[in-house]
C-alpha cells in the first residue's frame, strides 16, 4: 500500500512540476490523436452522407461492414498498416513506418468505422418529418441530408468524441506501426506499457493519470453532449 501511495505522489510531482518528458509525450499524443480524429471526422462524414442520399445494391451489407469494424481489434488494424508500410509492402517506398504518419493512419483506420457507424444511426433515427418538410420547401436531396444532418449535431459530436477516446486509449496498435521511439513516436500508452515493464512507474502513474483525467474529460463531455441531444 505505501508503494502505491508513494508512486501516486511522485507521480503527481511529475505532473505539477511540468516535466519536459511528460510533456513532451501528451504534447505528441494529443497531436497524433487530433489529426487523426480530424481526419477520421471528415471521411466519416462523407461516407455517412452519401449513405444517407443514396440506396445502392450492397448498402445494407456495406452498412453491415461499417458497423463490424467498429469492433476492429487494434492490433489487426497495426498488423495490417505495418504489411502495407514495410519495406516490402506496397507502399514500403513512402518509408512512413515507425513514424508519427504511421500512427495516424492506423488510428484513422480504428475511428472511422466509429463515428460514420454512430453518425449514420443518427441520422437515420432522425424525425422523418424533417426530410419531407425540407423537400417540399424546395431543398434538394443533398440540403436535406445536410439538414439532418445538422439536425443530429450532437449525436455526430458524440460519435466524434468516442472515437477520439478509442484512439487515445490505443496502444497495441500504434506499438506496431510506431516502434515507441523516445521523443518521435512514444505517446501515452505506449510509454505507460514501456515504463511500468521497466519498473519506472512513476512516469507510467503519472502518465496515467493524465490519460485518465483525458477520458475522463472526453466521457463527460459526451455525456452532456447525450443530455443536451435528449433534451431537444
Amino acid at each position: 500500500m505505501d508503494f502505491l501511495i508513494n508512486s501516486i505522489i511522485k507521480a503527481l510531482k511529475l505532473i505539477i512540476s511540468i516535466d519536459p518528458e511528460v510533456i513532451g509525450i501528451v504534447t505528441l499524443s494529443l497531436k497524433v490523436s487530433g489529426l487523426a480524429i480530424i481526419v477520421a471526422t471528415a471521411i466519416g462524414l462523407a461516407i455517412t452522407l452519401l449513405l444517407d442520399l443514396r440506396d445502392f445494391i450492397g448498402k445494407s451489407f456495406t452498412v453491415t461492414l461499417i458497423n463490424t469494424f467498429m469492433g476492429l481489434p487494434p492490433v489487426v488494424a497495426g498488423l495490417v498498416i505495418y504489411l502495407i508500410l514495410s519495406r516490402s509492402g506496397p507502399f514500403g517506398f513512402l518509408h512512413l513506418l515507425y513514424t508519427p504518419a504511421a500512427m495516424v493512419i492506423v488510428q484513422v483506420i480504428l475511428a472511422v468505422p466509429i463515428i460514420t457507424g454512430l453518425s449514420y444511426a443518427a441520422v437515420v433515427s432522425a424525425d422523418p418529418s424533417l426530410r419531407f418538410a425540407a423537400l417540399t420547401l424546395g431543398a434538394t436531396p443533398l440540403q436535406a441530408s445536410l439538414k439532418i444532418i445538422r439536425n443530429s449535431r450532437y449525436a455526430i459530436l458524440a460519435s466524434v468524441l468516442a472515437g477520439l477516446g478509442r484512439v487515445m486509449a490505443e496502444v497495441g496498435a500504434v506499438l506496431i506501426v510506431g516502434g515507441n521511439i523516445a521523443g518521435y513516436t512514444r505517446v501515452m500508452t505506449t510509454a505507460i506499457a514501456l515504463e511500468a515493464d521497466k519498473g519506472d512507474f512513476e512516469l507510467a502513474v503519472a502518465l496515467g493519470i493524465i490519460l485518465l483525467a483525458i477520458s475522463f474529460t472526453l466521457n463527460g463531455a459526451l455525456f452532456w453532449l447525450q443530455k443536451k441531444d435528449e433534451k431537444k
